[in-house]
């Protein structure tokens, strides 16, 4: 009886300075320098929108919302609430040979190897500072560092008056 007492001891003390190792480093696996971290089951949200963007980018991206982001694009209401999540999926793409085959002619594409996953966050208090929104990106699953982050706001910036979001709802 002892013995287990003693493991059980052991086993929380372990999780205890796990937890306050990573409260101190900021950042726990998989969460972004702002506390964001992937949320379970996000690439089972609705689909807002799909893009290519071409210059440096140039890759083809999907917008997913939550069910707070999805209320809001189909209400057209803004600004959109606290705890709304916008996720930009992103691949590089690629021809297509067997649709290309089926068509004739070169003109298919499809997702490649993926590139990233962006998110933005919504919570009004804690990111005041920023319009009310988190920005974060991950790659591999993995956080991107701080420096890559600090271009988002100003980026979103142009967009103020639909609550800093550049993706229109596709009807």
């Amino acid at each position: 009886m002892k013995r287990i007492a003693f493991t059980l001891v052991a086993v929380v003390a372990v999780a205890g300075i796990a937890a306050l190792t990573a409260c101190a480093s900021g950042r726990a696996d998989g969460e972004a320098s702002l506390g964001i971290k992937l949320p379970p089951g996000y690439r089972d949200w609705r689909l807002i929108s799909v893009a290519h963007e071409a210059g440096s980018l140039n890759d083809l991206r999907a917008v997913l919302g939550n069910d707070a982001a999805i209320e809001t694009y189909r209400k057209e209401t803004l600004p959109f609430p606290d705890g709304t999540i916008i996720a930009r999926l992103a691949w590089s793409y690629v021809p297509s040979e067997e649709n290309n085959k089926a068509f004739g002619r070169e003109q298919s594409f499809v997702a490649g190897a993926p590139t990233n996953v962006q998110l933005m966050v919504k919570d009004s208090k804690k990111y005041a500072a920023t319009g009310g929104w988190g920005f974060a990106q991950f790659k591999g699953g993995k956080p991107a560092d701080e420096a890559a982050l600090k271009g988002c706001f100003s980026c979103h910036e142009p967009a103020k008056a639909n609550d800093f979001v550049f993706t229109h709802y596709a009807h």
